[in-house]
């Protein structure tokens, strides 16, 4: 998900483009190509290039297999250039795929790196596209289609970045074995296997039946198997409409009228169009034979559809004026009402639009941030400026938030396997397609059209531009009626008797219970409690036990058994303590070499995900130390700050950590390949009047957080390590306030706590674009933040935990734990609340095993 939105230092308000709409005579009707309808020939005959298909012959038939080369089997791969250590294995001309341009270049894969080199020409208005990341950089790689031909790979990233090339359909498979045979040392999957069987092996279906995965993610994994991409406008992720109120004052989502039909597709959910759409598939004959029978002229998803929604976030502003030949469009076709929209929708069968996923995670694009002329409505004369919501809703972030709980609403998660079925699924060709009414051009249907078989270059280019702007249909993973999903109590039921599975503890706020675990002593008590991210597992290795690390007030490391899945105990986990505690001969500790003026706290530790180090601060010489939990001594001492080191924090892909210091800097270190590899310092930053006290970091979000004594939050890049805004407390006095602690959310949220000398703790929600979605006053002082789903977790000394909404800050859980509280953790999959207090347990909140069916 792209959630943050980046300054343009060559900003254009496209002035020019408004003008044209407003002084054009002629206006261009309905939605255009992005090149104009004269560009391609009115005689142009495709029937040599037109693929005829039974209507079950499999898509996949041809797929070509991609195997393993041998170790030495495969010299035709190899430049044979050796450069020390590193040689160049292969290079290949490909094409790097973007929304704005499609690049000719050239692929390079050497023994330790991949490199892309732009070879278009170079013009001083257009940054150039070359690239370079380590194969130990790559999480995953996609078989892709560009413009309906197996061509194309798209390679995911640790840091959560993406690359689309296209290659001729024979070099892609080259590249894909060279690759796997490298053996990446991240590469969670790949896959050679077609998108329907990539579906049934995952077992993603199944996970989504039992409600392990949330509806947003399911449709956003089965975006991704079939093909959809936000590299490519074509193959953009498809989401749908779910809501038919779009008037009312309160938004109802136990009423079944508040809902779309999800049977249905789009363009029949009003019945009163049905019979329109039925006549014109069963009265057209295409007299060459060529075009096949449809039921809709233009597609659910397209590159029209989606830049008509997203007009007011560049760059899809400069794309929608390039469709529309240099102008804005209209005013009144422009997306300026969600309401009139869906109206639009319900009246016409021709418009049948479905969504894109920002509907359900990125305000931003309803709002006209950029000041655009958009035009005034020829009716009312009114100007377009930012979207008009529904009445339900109250801002663009209010609408993001309840459209997101419509969609994981009980209605929808028993209907949506419906909707799945007509876009991924049976009725997506063939006579289910046809009798659901669900029935497309055929230029939209992967196998319709075999490009190589077009010899005049301009009938290809023309064609090519044709299934490049009508869209294309995903790649169809199922041939038999998807399963529906469990209902909620079945679902809770069943994961409560699974060793492998516990649901999201937000969906179940009234049935937590809270369990205290000795650990330690009063006098010793607890200030930390770590849980690392454990590496992925086979489907058997799922009942081994993870590590969990505590360290006390003394600086005692305790690394216990933690089974977050236990059927047979009525806690529903099991947690068994580190005998080494209680054995003075055997017990291990990272004290003695602490600052004198520090006392230890919960972000002056991390732990690296493979659990086998221990990274601390505060210690007298301004170091960070690692500490080896396996050998049980400090193995590497890093050094750049200038005073004592604070506070640290390790990101989500254990590949960067970020700690703040006294002496006012926050430094970015690279530790994915420690200790092998000493850390080292990749970036410092600097904008703090006074010592840092707490950090936070995000490689997903692209963003590293820190707060400060001087009352500030700051925001920065983690690439490059550009300065993006500072963050003040709202309510607060400047001059008498610090942040205690600051924490992102991976749906992009920032939190952070205050404390006002004069006016007590506060705790503050922006948006990872700097807009305030919340700001309260809290009763204590506050000694822990966690964000969990979209709620945020506070803890204080005086042993109140709340969970409230990030969105307003309106609670909906709290406990008193009756002791000051240390601290917060959110275990993965926010399965468990791990809270360590200062009597010497470890509260552990979660679901019980004793809830009962109802």
């Amino acid at each position: 998900m792209r959630l943050k939105l980046c300054r343009n230092y060559e900003f254009n308000p496209h002035t020019d483009a408004s003008n044209l709409r407003d002084n054009t005579v002629l206006l261009l009707a309905g939605w255009q190509s992005r090149k104009s309808s004269g560009d391609v020939p009115l005689s142009l005959n495709i029937s040599q290039a037109a693929v005829r298909r039974g209507a079950d012959d499999s898509e996949h038939a041809d797929e070509d297999l991609i195997s393993l080369p041998q170790q030495d089997a495969d010299a035709e791969f190899d430049v044979g250039e050796d450069t020390g250590k590193e040689k160049l294995l292969m290079s290949q001309e490909c094409e790097l795929v973007t929304l704005m341009h499609v690049v000719k270049g050239r692929l390079d894969i050497s023994t330790m790196n991949l490199y892309f080199h732009d070879l278009s020409p170079v013009r001083e208005d257009i940054d150039r596209h070359d690239f370079k990341w380590s194969l130990s950089k790559l999480r995953e790689v996609f078989l892709r289609r560009y413009n309906l031909r197996r061509s194309a790979l798209e390679f995911f990233l640790t840091d959560q970045t993406n690359y689309f090339l296209n290659f001729t359909p024979k070099i892609r498979n080259r590249v894909v074995s060279r690759l796997l045979s490298l053996r990446p040392p991240n590469l969670s999957y790949h896959s050679t296997r077609p998108p329907s069987d990539l579906l049934r092996i995952s077992g993603l279906t199944q996970k989504w039946v039992n409600r392990e995965i949330s509806n947003f993610d399911y449709l956003m994994q089965l975006n991704t198997i079939a093909g959809r991409t936000y590299n490519d406008l074509s193959q953009y992720p498809i989401f749908p409409w779910i809501l038919a109120d779009y008037t009312s004052d309160f938004l109802d989502l136990t009423n079944p009228a508040t809902f779309r039909d999800l049977s249905l597709p789009i363009g029949v959910v009003n019945k009163r169009n049905e019979a329109e759409v039925r006549s014109k598939y069963e009265n057209f004959e295409d007299p060459t034979g060529t075009i096949a029978k449809f039921h809709y002229g233009t597609h659910y998803s397209n590159s029209a559809g989606v830049l008509h929604y997203l007009v007011r976030v560049e760059p899809f502003t400069s794309l929608h004026i390039e469709l529309q030949s240099g102008r804005f469009d209209v005013a009144d076709r422009q997306f300026h009402s969600i309401p009139q929209t869906w109206k639009l929708l319900m009246d016409s069968p021709n418009d049948v639009k479905e969504l894109i996923p920002e509907f359900f995670y990125f305000p931003e694009f309803l709002k006209n941030m950029n000041g655009f002329d958009l035009g005034h409505l020829q009716g009312s004369k009114e100007r377009v400026d930012d979207v008009i919501l529904p009445n339900w809703a109250t801002s663009a972030e209010d609408f993001i938030f309840k459209h997101r709980k419509a969609l994981e609403s009980e209605y929808v998660s028993a209907n949506l396997h419906k909707w799945i079925d007509l876009i991924f699924g049976f009725k997506q060709k063939g006579p289910a397609a046809v009798d659901a009414l669900n029935v497309f051009f055929y230029c939209s249907y992967e196998g319709a059209v075999d490009l190589d078989a077009i010899s005049d270059p301009l009938e290809r280019e023309a064609v090519e531009g044709m299934i490049n702007n009508f869209g294309q249909t995903p790649t169809q993973l199922l041939r038999e009626p998807h399963p529906q999903r469990l209902p909620a109590s079945d679902a809770l039921a069943k994961m409560l008797r699974s060793d492998l599975k516990k649901p999201d503890l937000t969906m179940f706020l009234d049935k937590l219970a809270t369990f205290h675990i000795p650990v330690t002593t009063e006098r010793d008590s607890l200030v930390f409690v770590s849980v690392p991210r454990s590496p992925p597992r086979g489907l058997f290795q799922n009942v081994i036990a993870d590590c969990l690390v505590t360290i006390s007030k003394s600086g005692l490391i305790g690394q216990h058994s933690w089974l977050p899945y236990e059927k047979h105990s009525a806690k529903g986990f099991a947690l068994d303590i580190d005998s080494s505690l209680s054995n003075p001969k055997l017990c291990r500790s990272i004290s003695g070499s602490f600052h004198p003026s520090v006392t230890l706290n919960n972000q002056m530790f991390a732990v690296s995900h493979d659990a086998k180090y221990l990274l601390s601060s505060g210690h007298w010489d301004s170091s960070i130390k690692v500490f080896s939990l396996i050998k049980g001594k400090t193995v590497i001492s890093l050094t750049h700050h200038q005073d004592i080191v604070t506070c640290l924090a390790l990101d989500a892909c254990g590949w960067y950590l970020v700690s703040g210091s006294k002496d006012c800097t926050t430094v970015i270190w690279d530790i994915h390949q420690m200790p092998s590899v000493t850390p080292k310092a990749i970036a410092t930053l600097c904008g703090h009047d006074q010592p840092i006290t707490s950090v936070a970091v995000s490689t997903e979000l692209d963003m590293v957080v820190s707060g400060s004594e001087d009352g500030t939050v700051n925001v920065y890049t983690i690439h490059g390590g550009q300065f993006i805004r500072s963050i003040w407390p709202i309510g607060c006095n400047p001059k008498t306030t610090k942040v205690t602690f600051v924490g992102l959310s991976f749906q992009g949220h920032l939190a952070f706590s205050a404390r006002d000398s004069s006016s007590g703790d506060s705790v503050h929600v922006y948006s990872v674009n700097g807009e305030n979605l919340g700001s309260k006053l809290v009763s204590g002082r506050v000694t822990g933040l966690a964000t969990v789903s979209h709620c945020l977790v506070v803890v204080d000394d005086a042993g109140d935990l709340t969970m409230s909404r990030l969105l307003g800050l309106h609670p909906v859980y709290d406990v008193p734990l009756h002791v000051p509280v240390q601290g917060i953790v959110v275990t993965s999959a926010n399965t468990h609340m791990l809270i360590p207090l200062r009597d010497g347990n470890l509260a552990v909140i979660g679901l019980p095993n004793t809830i009962q069916k109802p």
